[in-house]
């Protein structure tokens, strides 16, 4: 196979990098997972969590961001988690079956619920991709709106306090004034 450039971007978590390829690793939508058995047909995902200290990975477009847990250091991981995207790469489907959760979930949001993600779609989201993370609302009750971090937003520390300020803003301003937004605790 010819030869596959790997770039790698910092990301606003300090325990997240953006591992960037020059093609694609998912064609249509993105895929979280939080362990090796999340990963399904994905075989490269699979392999990553081999790595020691990956914690959690978000494939999208042509990037792979990847978190680590934090006792471990991005130096003597980079070269292993390149060495397995290069190796594992040419087996990679971009195409891959992934059981798209998302899609069956917005299928079955509320109207309330569905304004809000589609708020989110044109503000907050692509900026949170681009930082190789995602969100995803949980619930709407009494003007409370529960959200739900992905990918590298999940344990970045900005992303509890100027992140959901700026969320809460645009919805104040484009949903409703009196909305309160909050992180729901993940299980």
């Amino acid at each position: 196979m010819e030869n596959l450039e790997i770039m790698i971007q910092p990301t606003p978590n300090p325990n997240a990098l953006k591992f960037i390829l020059d093609k694609p690793v998912k064609k249509e939508g993105n895929s979280s997972y939080r362990s090796p058995m999340e990963c399904g047909e994905n075989n490269l995902a699979m392999t990553l969590f081999t790595v020691r200290g990956v914690d959690q990975l978000h494939f999208y477009d042509n990037v792979i961001t990847i978190t680590k847990f934090g006792y471990e250091d991005w130096d003597a991981m980079e070269p292993n988690i390149i060495d397995f995207i290069k190796a594992e790469y040419p087996n990679h489907n971009p195409d891959y079956f992934d059981p798209d959760p998302e899609a069956e979930r917005r299928r079955s949001l509320s109207p309330e619920l569905t304004k809000i993600e589609e708020i989110l779609d044109k503000t907050i989201r692509p900026g949170l991709q681009g930082d190789g993370g995602d969100i995803q609302t949980i619930s709407l009750e009494d003007n409370i709106l529960l959200v739900q971090y992905q990918g590298a937003c999940g344990t970045c520390p900005s992303s509890t306090t100027g992140t959901l300020e700026a969320i809460k803003g645009i919805l104040r301003d484009e949903y409703h004034p009196e909305i309160d937004v909050y992180i729901a605790p993940s299980y």
